[in-house]
C-alpha cells in the first residue's frame, strides 16, 4: 500500500542557495520579489531575561520576515547597539510558498553580551577561530579554537575525550541507566538491579560551523553482561567557535510496558583525570539563590594546627595554595593524617529539598553536610590545573535528580549527572488501578460518566513515551570563582536566548490572528488584565501545587475540585491537562504578543513534555498522543488532536530546536495510524473496516492534525508530499455538500483527498476547531488564497454559534445545541473581519461576554487564599477557573482583539 515516506527531508543545515533545491516550494525567488514588500532594515534584538547575560555558553534563535521580503539565501550581519560586529551564522528554517524566506536561524557562540542587538540583511562576521568538524571512519572531532572533542562512531563511549590545550580534561564520557525488576514497593528491597550503558550505532554531522556544529549520536543503553537492550536514545551535541563548552540534548524512549523494568537511575557519566595534590582538588555544587557547596578534597581550613591565612584562603577560593615545603612544620608533617573527602552527592529528591552529603570513599559511611531547597543544577570537579563543570537544567523542576563526584582522591575522578536519581524510588510507570471491571465498552463509557476516565485495558502503557534533557558541560582550566559558578548555574537553570520584539513577530506575519497587547481603550485593558490575571494565576498554581517531577514537570491540571481545594488530581479524566482544548497554543499566543520571558518559560517547558510524555515515539500507538487523565499516558484515547505539530511549531520556529524538528517531522505520516486504530471505536453503531482509500478521517479534529504537520514540513522545505496531500484536502473539503459540516466523508490516505461515500447530512463536533483548526485555516487562507477553501471556512464560522433558523436556512436543518459558544466567538470575529460584518462583529463580541462555556460576566476575577487546616499548603483559589474554560477564554480574547478590537464595545 502506498504510503509516503520521508525522503528529500533538508534538515535545518539547509545551506545558501536552498530555494534552488526546493522547486516545489512555488514560484522562483526572483519572479516572487518583483512586487515583494521590503524587508526591515534591521530587526532589533534582545534577551529574552532582559539585561545582559553575564554567562553566554552560545545561543541560537529564530527570526520571521514578511512574505516575499527576503531570498532564502539571505546572509545576515549582526552587531552590538554600539556597532560591534558579532560573528553569526544563518541558515534557513522556513519558506513562503512563493519560496522567499520565512524564518531564518542565527547562532552566536560565547561572548562579552550586549543589551542589544541589532541583525541585518548582509554579509556578517566571521569568527576569528571557526568551529571545526573533521570526520574519518572511527571518530568525528570537533575543535571550537578552546576545546577539542573526540565522538566515537560506534562503541559504549558517547565522547572520547575533551581536551584543552592539548590537556586532556574529560573523556569516557557514557551514558549510564540501572535496571531494576521491581518497583521495591514493600520494605524488603528485593530488586535486582543491573547496570546498562548507552551503545553508539549511528552519529551524523548535522552542521560543521564556522559559528555552530552539531553532532547527532543515536543508539541503544546495552546491558553489560547479556546483551539485553532497552531505551534507545539520541543525543545532539552542540558546539561553538571560541566555546569552552559543549551543550548535550539527550532524548530516551520508555520502550517496556513498564510491569517488569523498572529504571533506578539514568544518567551522563564522565571521567576526568586529576593531577593536582588533593588539597589544591575542589568540588563545586550550586546550591539555591546564588549558596555554594566549595570543598577541597583534602581540607585545610578548621585544623587544629593552623596552615596560615594565604593557605587557607587559596584553598577556599580555589586557587593554588603555597608549595608545601613553605607549610609550617606542626601541618606539613601531618597531611597525610587528613582524611580526603572524594566522594561528594547532591541529591534533589523533590521541588522542594536537596542534600548534600560525602565520604572518603566506597566502603565507608556518608556524612551529612546540608540540605537546602531547590538546587540550581550545577557541580564541578577538577583543581588548579582543570577540570570538569557539568550542569543540568530544570534540576529541581524534574526531580528525582543527583549530581555525583566519585573517587576525586584517586588519578582519576567520575562526574556523573542523573538525570533520574538512584538514590530515589524507581521510575512506576504501571497503570494505577486494576481496570475495575471495565472489560467491555460499554462499561467503559459508563465510567466516563462518573470519572470522565475512558478506560480500555492495555491501552494504559507508558511504553513509547519518551523524555527530553538539556545538559552542559565546560572543559575549564582552573577552579572556577565563586561568581563565575554563579553565572554558569544561571546559564544553566535559565539558558540565554536572543528574541525578537512583538511588533517585529507580528509586523512579519507569522502564527495567524494576534496582535500586540494594546490597554488603549478601558474595554481592551480589563481584557488584557483577564488575560494577565489567568497566565499569572497558572504560573502560580506550578508552584503552590507543586507540579513538578520528571514526567510531569511541563503540564497542568484540568479541573478543580472546591471542595477538597485541590485540583482534581486522581479523578479520571480530570486530572492532567495534556494540552486539552489548545492550552499549549493559547501559552504561546500569549508570549508572542506580550514578550513575557515568565510565559516563554511556562511554554517551553509545556513544549518539552506535550511533546514528548505525553506522545508516543515508538510501539503501538506511535506518533499517537493521549487524552487527558491521572496519568499521562493513560488514557485509552489515543488521538492525533494531541500530538499535533500545532503546539510545537511555535517553538520550533523561534529557536530552531533540532529535537522539537524531529517530533515535527515525524507527524507527516500520522494518517497511516488510522489504518490499526480507529479513534471512534466505542461510540460506532456500524462495524468499520479501514479502508485505506475511504478512511474515517473527520475534516475537524484529524485533518487539521494533518494538515497543520503537513503546512510545518511545506514551511521547513520537507517532503514535497507534504504539500501535495495539504493541497488536496484543501481542494476537495469544499467540494463536499455542506463542507467542514458533511457528515459521511472519506478519506483517501494515498492522495489526501476527501470524497463523500454516503451522505449523511450534516455533523459538526464541539472539538473539531479547538486544537488548532482556527490557527492553520486562518494561515492557509491567507497563505493559499483558496476562494472555494475561504468560503468553506468562513461557512463553518459563521454558522456555528448562529442561530438555528440560520443554521437551517444554509444547511437544512439546525446543528442542535452546541458547545463552548465563548471560545467559538472567535470564528464569528474571524468571519466579521473577513466579510467587513459589522453585525458579525457585534454577534461575536456578544458571544464573548456572554459566557457560554467559559467565563460569564458575573465571574469576580480574584482568588481567595486558602490555608492552614483547609490545604495542605497555603495556595491561591480561583474555583471558577477550570483549563479547558482558560484556554480557549484566552485564544478568543487574543483573536477578536486582533481581528475586531477596533469594534470592541465600550
Amino acid at each position: 500500500m502506498p504510503g509516503f515516506g520521508r525522503r528529500g527531508f533538508l534538515a535545518g543545515t539547509v545551506a545558501a542557495g536552498a530555494a534552488a533545491q526546493l522547486p516545489w516550494l512555488g514560484t522562483p525567488i526572483a519572479a516572487a520579489a518583483q512586487d515583494s514588500p521590503a524587508a526591515p532594515d534591521e530587526v532589533r534584538l534582545g534577551w529574552l531575561e532582559g539585561g545582559a547575560p553575564a554567562e553566554t555558553p552560545g545561543t541560537t534563535w529564530g527570526v520571521p520576515w514578511p512574505k516575499g521580503a527576503l531570498p532564502a539565501d539571505q546572509p545576515f550581519a549582526l552587531h552590538t547597539e554600539s556597532g560591534e560586529a558579532v560573528p553569526v551564522q544563518t541558515w534557513p528554517i522556513g519558506y513562503w510558498p512563493d519560496g522567499s524566506l520565512k524564518w531564518s536561524a542565527h547562532s552566536v557562540g560565547p561572548h562579552t553580551a550586549a543589551e542589544g542587538y541589532r541583525l541585518t540583511p548582509g554579509d556578517g562576521a566571521a569568527p576569528q577561530a571557526p568551529v571545526t568538524v573533521q570526520e574519518d571512519n572511527r571518530t568525528v572531532t570537533v575543535d571550537t579554537g578552546v576545546i577539542q572533542v573526540r565522538i566515537p562512531r560506534r562503541g559504549s563511549t558517547l565522547v572520547e575525550s575533551i581536551s584543552r590545550d592539548g590537556v586532556e580534561i574529560a573523556r569516557a564520557g557514557e551514558l549510564i541507566l540501572i535496571r531494576g525488576d521491581s518497583p521495591e514497593d514493600g520494605d524488603e528491597g528485593t530488586s535486582r538491579r543491573e547496570r546498562f550503558i548507552g551503545r553508539t550505532d549511528t552519529v551524523t554531522v548535522e552542521q560543521t560551523g564556522p559559528v555552530r556544529a552539531v553532532v547527532r549520536v543515536s543508539g541503544i543503553h546495552r546491558a553489560r553482561r547479556g546483551g539485553r537492550e532497552m531505551l534507545p536514545f539520541t543525543v545532539r551535541l552542540y558546539f561553538h567557535a571560541g566555546a569552552e563548552n559543549l551543550r548535550m540534548m539527550h532524548s530516551f524512549v520508555f520502550d517496556r510496558d513498564g510491569q517488569e523494568d523498572f529504571v533506578h537511575g539514568l544518567g551522563v557519566r564522565f571521567q576526568v583525570p586529576m593531577r593536582d595534590q588533593t588539597h589544591d582538588r575542589h568540588i563545586r555544587f550550586a546550591g539555591q539563590d546564588g549558596g555554594l557547596h566549595a570543598e577541597a578534597v583534602k581540607g585545610l581550613t578548621g585544623l587544629r594546627r593552623d596552615p596560615g591565612e594565604e593557605v587557607r584562603s587559596a584553598q577556599v577560593a580555589g586557587q593554588p595554595t603555597p608549595p608545601v615545603a613553605t607549610f609550617p612544620d606542626n601541618v606539613r608533617t601531618r597531611l597525610h593524617l587528613i582524611p580526603d573527602w572524594g566522594d561528594h552527592s547532591l541529591s534533589q529528591s523533590s521541588s522542594e529539598s536537596f542534600q548534600v552529603r560525602k565520604r572518603t570513599k566506597e566502603g565507608h559511611a556518608w556524612i551529612s553536610v546540608d540540605s537546602g531547597g531547590r538546587a540550581a543544577g550545577l557541580g564541578y570537579v577538577g583543581g588548579i590545573s582543570g577540570g570538569l563543570a557539568f550542569g543540568l537544567r530544570d534540576f529541581w523542576q524534574r526531580h528525582p535528580t543527583q549530581l555525583d563526584v566519585r573517587n576525586a582522591a584517586s588519578d582519576t575522578s567520575e562526574a556523573t549527572v542523573w538525570l533520574y536519581s538512584p538514590d530515589a524510588k524507581p521510575m512506576d510507570l504501571r497503570f494505577f488501578h486494576d481496570g475495575l471491571g471495565q472489560d467491555t465498552y460499554e462499561e467503559q463509557l459508563e465510567a466516563l460518566e462518573i470519572t470522565y476516565e475512558d478506560y480500555e485495558p492495555g491501552f494504559g502503557t507508558a511504553e513509547g513515551i519518551a523524555r527530553t534533557s538539556e545538559l552542559l558541560f565546560w572543559a575549564l582550566p582552573a577552579t572556577p570563582s565563586s561568581q563565575r559558578l554563579a553565572a554558569m548555574s544561571t546559564a544553566v537553570s535559565t539558558p540565554p536566548l536572543l528574541t525578537a520584539p512583538p511588533a517585529h513577530l507580528h509586523g512579519a506575519g507569522v502564527f495567524g490572528d494576534w496582535s500586540p497587547v494594546d490597554r488603549s481603550t478601558p474595554a481592551k485593558a480589563e481584557i488584557e488584565d483577564r488575560l494577565d490575571f489567568l497566565f499569572d494565576f497558572y504560573r502560580d498554581q506550578i508552584d503552590q501545587r507543586h507540579w513538578y517531577g520528571f514526567w510531569d514537570y511541563g503540564d497542568v491540571m484540568h479541573t478543580y475540585d472546591a471542595d477538597r481545594h485541590v485540583w482534581r488530581y486522581d479523578v479520571g479524566g480530570y486530572a492532567w491537562d495534556n494540552s486539552e482544548l489548545g492550552t499549549d497554543i493559547w501559552l504561546w499566543l500569549h508570549y508572542l504578543r506580550t514578550g513575557s520571558a515568565q510565559a516563554f518559560r511556562l511554554a517551553e517547558a509545556m513544549v518539552r513534555h506535550t511533546g514528548e510524555v505525553d506522545v508516543y515515539h515508538s510501539g503501538p500507538y506511535e506518533k499517537l498522543g493521549t487524552r487527558h487523565n491521572v496519568q499521562h499516558f493513560g488514557c485509552s484515547a489515543k488521538q492525533v488532536r494531541i500530538s499535533t505539530v500545532a503546539n510545537r511549531r511555535y517553538y520550533y520556529f523561534l529557536t530552531a530546536d533540532e529535537r522539537v524538528g524531529d517530533l515535527m517531522h515525524a507527524q507527516i505520516d500520522v494518517d497511516q495510524t488510522f489504518l490499526t486504530l480507529d479513534p471512534s471505536r466505542k461510540v460506532r453503531d456500524d462495524v468499520y473496516e479501514p479502508d485505506p482509500n475511504a478512511l474515517s478521517i473527520g475534516t475537524g479534529t484529524d485533518w487539521s492534525a494533518l494538515a497543520i504537520a503537513w503546512l510545518t514540513e511545506w514551511e521547513r522545505g520537507g517532503d514535497p508530499i507534504a504539500k501535495e496531500k495539504l493541497l488536496a484536502g484543501v481542494e476537495t473539503i469544499p467540494q463536499l455538500p455542506h463542507g467542514f459540516y458533511t457528515d459521511g466523508e472519506r478519506y483517501d490516505i494515498d492522495t489526501g483527498r476527501y470524497h463523500l461515500l454516503e451522505d449523511h447530512g450534516i455533523s459538526v463536533s464541539h472539538l473539531n476547531a479547538v486544537f488548532g483548526q482556527v490557527e492553520l485555516c486562518s494561515e492557509l487562507i491567507d497563505l493559499l488564497d483558496d476562494p472555494a477553501f475561504t468560503e468553506a471556512w468562513l461557512q463553518y464560522c459563521r454558522l456555528y454559534n448562529a442561530t438555528a433558523e440560520e443554521q437551517e436556512a444554509e444547511l437544512g436543518e439546525s446543528l442542535g445545541n452546541l458547545n463552548l459558544g465563548q471560545g467559538h466567538s472567535r470564528l464569528t470575529a474571524y468571519a466579521a473581519h473577513r466579510l467587513d460584518d459589522a453585525a458579525l462583529a457585534e454577534r461575536a463580541w456578544a458571544e464573548f461576554f456572554g459566557g457560554a462555556a467559559g467565563y460569564g460576566p458575573d465571574i469576580e476575577w480574584t482568588t481567595t487564599r486558602i490555608e492552614g487546616e483547609h490545604s495542605l499548603n497555603p495556595v491561591d483559589e480561583a474555583t471558577f477557573v477550570s483549563t479547558n474554560a482558560s484556554a480557549q477564554y484566552g485564544l478568543a480574547a487574543i483573536q477578536n482583539l486582533a481581528l475586531i478590537g477596533d469594534r470592541l464595545p465600550n
